[in-house]
């Protein structure tokens, strides 16, 4: 006679998948992943590092060069360390890699992706203006102090010479960094806005660049009641040495950049939340 055992299994444990909710601070480590996966990014900080060393230290060199030999160029004539040092914060590298970071996901299709991940949108804007402006305030503070510390060398001995301990020199090194993080979110907004990296690229260089030279077309009067309140003149106020009547202190220069940092962003916002991805 033969038994036949019986085996029942058991029923596997399926465990619960842990509930992942979406919170400002994953929302801005995912878009900290995206940038710096990024080949561009590093390119294009690199360059933008370049430039603000390079083209300062150049301009350092040059005047020197003019003090030297007798012939200096009547644009350096009331230059100092400082001014010199800064030259290179006109070139606009880390605000076109800002346009690239917003502008980029939507010619690649990869927004859709990032907006089915985060559906209410608007943490997505603010993470990556945030993530982007943070790091070209870094990369811009660091361009910054590195060329005064080479420029001085260069100019030292001479009427442009100026050191840490002047009046003045820390706060516009800082202010030349936070210009360039500022610039660099008024790019990934216009990037959002507009959603093409052309059209970005294409307004940021107009309002920064040909704007003011258009300004400069108009009567004196309008000029001077015009020209200190555009984008480019009150980010430079920011980190300028001197002031004189004609643009904004330090800190004018600063709220008035703000104001037009909330408003590229503002703009970018609606268009996130009123319009189709």
């Amino acid at each position: 006679m033969s038994t036949l055992t019986a085996t029942t299994e058991q029923p596997r444990t399926i465990r619960p998948r842990p509930a992942y909710r979406v919170t400002g601070r994953r929302v801005l480590a995912s878009e900290w992943a995206k940038l710096w996966s990024l080949r561009s990014t590093w390119i294009t900080l690199g360059l933008g590092l370049l430039f603000v060393v390079a083209f300062g230290l150049i301009a350092a060199s040059r005047y020197k060069s003019g003090i030297d030999s007798g012939n200096l160029d009547s644009d350096f004539a009331d230059s100092t360390t400082v001014s010199l040092s800064l030259f290179g914060t006109t070139f606009l590298a880390l605000a076109v890699l800002g346009v690239l970071v917003t502008a980029g996901e939507y010619s690649t299709g990869m927004i859709r992706s990032t907006l089915a991940a985060v559906p209410r949108r608007l943490p997505v804007l603010w993470s990556k203006a945030a993530v982007f402006g943070l790091v070209a305030l870094a990369v811009g503070t660091l361009g910054a102090f590195v060329t005064f510390l080479i420029g001085s060398g260069i100019v030292s001995g001479t009427p442009a010479a100026v050191s840490f301990s002047h009046a003045g020199v820390l706060r516009s090194l800082l202010g030349a960094g936070l210009y360039l993080g500022l610039v660099g979110v008024i790019g990934a907004a216009l990037g959002a806005l507009l959603r093409s990296v052309a059209g970005g690229i294409s307004v940021l260089v107009a309002t920064l660049m040909l704007i003011p030279g258009l300004i400069s077309l108009l009567p004196s009067s309008w000029q001077n009641d015009i020209s200190p309140y555009l984008p480019s003149n009150a980010g430079q106020a920011m980190f300028s040495l001197t002031h004189d009547s004609t643009t904004l202190s330090p800190g004018a220069g600063l709220l008035v950049f703000l104001c037009w940092t909330a408003l590229a962003l503002g703009g970018a916002a609606y268009r996130l939340v009123r319009s189709d991805v």
